[in-house]
């Protein structure tokens, strides 16, 4: 039997391989630490548990609106409007299994064959196998040498008679970086001009620190609103990744269109995480507010740590929880004899004989980087430095 040119041609999840790579070597009795997912090490909070736990004693547990609850809906309405003072209206809102689904049924779309797609990177691993299964192609923007905020003037210079769209993605996973305002209304000035559309990934917009300051673009700029899809949910800032609920706010041409193909491709989210996302939206303030202080926090004690280790560098993060580590010194160097000869095998080493899982910054078309991701507990950060540190220092 043969596989798909499709199938084929899709390269697995990066970040996911490491953690089941980091999960058996647990599993066998190692001592791993793992800074290689995505995800808050908090419980979900409490709110979310009790709408839960209400919602099955009430027996939601059936097929729900392919595109979600109203009372979702009206919520993430609300919460634009209150936080950003975005206005859009309950039928914009597609509430999906996560916001990854969101972001690839907005490309099914969206994208035609050929159709070039704008990717910023260092880039979250997904969109580019996504683009590729709606068979449109990526053109990478490099924004490494540029303190990892796009260059409008490479943006502009990547732009083609085949550039359909961009995708935005701030605060940045991997990099932790946060656009600034100046560079967001500059790029929607470039979609407006150009007749693009703009997949805004704000899915870490809660977790900004010190200075730096989230602008939701159609905050900035309103009159985008007809080609911009808005990308969000409770998966970082409310620790409820496993719930599996990401909600997208879309112009009101094209939210139908990704309820139908959701509708084909999911049915609905999941009935019962649906209502968690009620409690979580509607009394959870005050659990947010206490995760953003402890990532804060472990912010500082990862950045001060790194700071202490050869052969490294990278930008201290303002958003997200990683940190985007440049390894290049230690490329051609050996660790007890063993060649580093790449960011995957520096990241193959440290895991095998140190037992800290860290993601290669290839997965994130950043070959010679390593990201570090800080939502560990700080016992574990600083455990996990002090192996990182060792290895480091073993590099000869």
């Amino acid at each position: 039997m043969k596989l798909s040119q499709r199938a084929l041609k899709m390269e697995p999840s990066a970040t996911l391989a490491v953690v089941g790579k980091a999960k058996k070597l647990k599993a066998e009795g190692k001592p791993v630490i793992s800074f290689g997912a995505g995800e808050p090490d908090f419980d979900s909070p409490p709110s979310a548990l009790a709408y839960a736990k209400e919602a099955m004693d009430k027996g939601e547990t059936h097929y729900t609106i392919a595109t979600g609850i109203p009372k979702l809906k009206e919520l993430v309405v609300n919460y634009y409007s209150n936080r950003f003072n975005v206005t859009a209206k309950p039928e914009q809102v597609i509430v999906g299994a996560g916001a990854k689904p969101l972001i690839y049924e907005a490309l099914a779309c969206l994208v035609d064959p050929q159709d070039e797609v704008l990717v910023f990177s260092p880039a979250w691993v997904s969109y580019v196998e996504q683009i590729k299964l709606c068979g449109g192609k990526e053109i990478i923007v490099d924004t490494s040498d540029t303190n990892f905020i796009p260059s409008i003037e490479k943006v502009t210079n990547s732009i083609t008679d085949k550039t359909v769209g961009m995708i935005l993605n701030t605060p940045n996973n991997p990099t932790g970086a946060v656009y600034d305002e100046k560079t967001i209304k500059e790029l929607a000035k470039l979609a407006k001009e150009k007749d693009i559309w703009i997949i805004y990934d704000e899915i870490y917009e809660r977790l900004v620190y010190e200075d730096a300051k989230h602008h939701c673009i159609l905050s900035l700029v309103p009159e985008i609103e007809d080609r911009t899809i808005l990308i969000n949910g409770v998966s970082k800032a409310f620790a409820m990744t496993g719930w599996r609920i990401g909600y997208a706010i879309a112009p009101t041409w094209l939210a139908p269109k990704m309820g139908a193909f959701q509708g084909h491709l999911t049915s609905n989210p999941c009935s019962i995480a649906q209502w968690a996302a009620v409690g979580a939206l509607e009394k959870a303030e005050k659990d947010v507010e206490k995760m953003h202080k402890a990532f804060s926090e472990r912010r500082k004690l990862i950045v001060n740590l790194l700071r202490d280790m050869p052969h490294i560098s990278f930008d201290a993060p303002t958003g997200a929880f990683y940190v985007f580590a440049d390894i290049k010194k230690t490329l051609g160097k050996k660790h007890e004899g063993d060649l580093i000869d790449s960011d995957i095998t520096f990241c193959t080493q440290l895991l095998e004989k140190k037992y800290v899982a860290a993601v290669p910054g290839t997965a994130f078309l950043a070959p010679g980087y390593v990201r570090l991701g800080y939502a560990n507990s700080v016992e574990e950060i600083t455990e996990g430095m002090n192996r990182l540190k060792s290895f480091l220092e073993e590099i000869n």
